[in-house]
């Protein structure tokens, strides 16, 4: 779970200057985040949204977006990645529905901030990146917040990570143009899998629950994420 830090790793990072020269509390900006962008349209699980109030979504994007952490679109974070809508963050963490007894497998660990949404509720969660500078950046931020509950690998998501399998929860944090046969595999009967399915321009987000042999899938909305590259996605 997060630790909000007392030193000063985290409390230097408490404001910062926008391009009108203001101070920015960030503080103040994430919980107007939550009741402006989150509450307003219909995202109402409670530990989603504390899990929002909690994490430093500042912390995760580069030092030049901080003003604009919490504003309502996406923002850059290298290798041609993005960190995600807050918005779009706790809707597909909703409709994953993570308890505290779930082992949670997220695709795509990216900046890193939906994998520390994920960890304030889950036992524990297994990231995959294929970018080993932002899986090693992600990785060096939840060591800064006391992250004990998270483990990266770098690799190629398509093929989950076998290793600690089955996953009562899985969540794909880029577009695919199926569902990889491999996360299914390794989706716990009874689990639930999450994932944006379309063309490398547009997708649905389809929530997967998995009974026996049998699968049951939902849709929830449209959505815009990068391509999941690998062996079961995208071609680079």
């Amino acid at each position: 779970m997060y630790v909000e830090l007392s030193g000063s790793t985290y409390v230097e990072h408490k404001s910062a200057s926008n391009i009108e020269g203001e101070a920015v509390n960030f503080d103040e900006a994430r919980e107007r985040m939550v009741e402006q962008q989150l509450v307003s349209r219909g995202i109402h699980a409670a530990k989603v949204l504390a899990a929002m109030r909690t994490v430093p979504r500042h912390l995760f994007v580069e030092k030049m977006f901080r003003s604009s952490a919490y504003e309502d679109y996406p923002l850059p974070i290298g290798e041609e990645q993005t960190i995600s809508q807050p918005y779009m963050v706790a809707l597909m963490t909703e409709l994953l529905d993570v308890s505290d007894e779930s082992t949670v497998l997220e695709i795509g660990t990216g900046s890193g901030y939906q994998t520390a949404i994920l960890a304030e509720s889950a036992r524990q969660v297994y990231t995959v990146e294929r970018l080993k500078t932002l899986a090693e950046h992600a990785r060096h931020v939840f060591e800064q917040l006391h992250y004990t509950n998270i483990e990266v690998h770098i690799g190629d998501g398509t093929v989950g990570w076998s290793e600690h399998a089955p996953y009562q929860r899985v969540l794909v944090t880029a577009g695919a143009p199926i569902v990889p046969e491999s996360l299914l595999t390794q989706l716990a009967d009874g689990g639930k899998l999450v994932i944006p399915v379309g063309d490398r321009v547009s997708q649905i987000v389809q929530i997967i629950t998995k009974h026996g042999n049998r699968l049951d899938t939902k849709t929830s909305c449209h959505c815009t994420f990068v391509k999941l590259i690998g062996q079961d996605g995208w071609g680079v």
